[in-house]
């Protein structure tokens, strides 16, 4: 009985999971709809809340924002927003380390990370999960 509940929970658990992850994105990007004026919201054209619709938004926003970013004037605003955030002490901190974990994430080449790997880390006694990141 007691594998039949564990089997159970290794079917349900990812799955539920991953719903209620995706559920969260959803949510959250349906928030940015709350930027748009009345007028443009689908509860003023529609008369009622169509879940999802903030996914759209913000593929557009980032679709506009990859578009602008992709010549000579956006990347010159980059750079100088890019500066600006590196002078703010705790925020350049925070910037620079998400900046790069993203930057390996979406790496053009695909290989983000080759390999997991488990190394003696803090200490000889412990075992800490490590991504290849590159060759060394």
């Amino acid at each position: 009985m007691r594998k039949y509940i564990v089997t159970g929970l290794l079917i349900w658990v990812p799955l539920g999971i991953t719903l209620w992850v995706l559920h969260l994105l959803v949510s959250t990007m349906d928030q940015s709809l709350l930027l748009l004026p009345e007028e443009f919201q689908t509860e003023h054209w529609l008369g009622m809340h169509i879940p999802g619709m903030g996914v759209l938004l913000s593929l557009l926003i980032l679709f506009a924002t990859g578009l602008i970013t992709a010549n000579f004037i956006g990347q010159h605003m980059l750079r100088f927003w890019e500066g600006l955030l590196g002078r703010i002490p705790v925020v350049k901190s925070i910037y620079n380390s998400v900046k790069q974990v993203s930057d390996t994430l979406f790496s053009g080449s695909g290989n983000a990370f080759s390999k997991a790997l488990l190394i003696r880390y803090p200490h000889t006694d412990a075992w800490a999960m490590a991504f290849l990141t590159g060759k060394p």
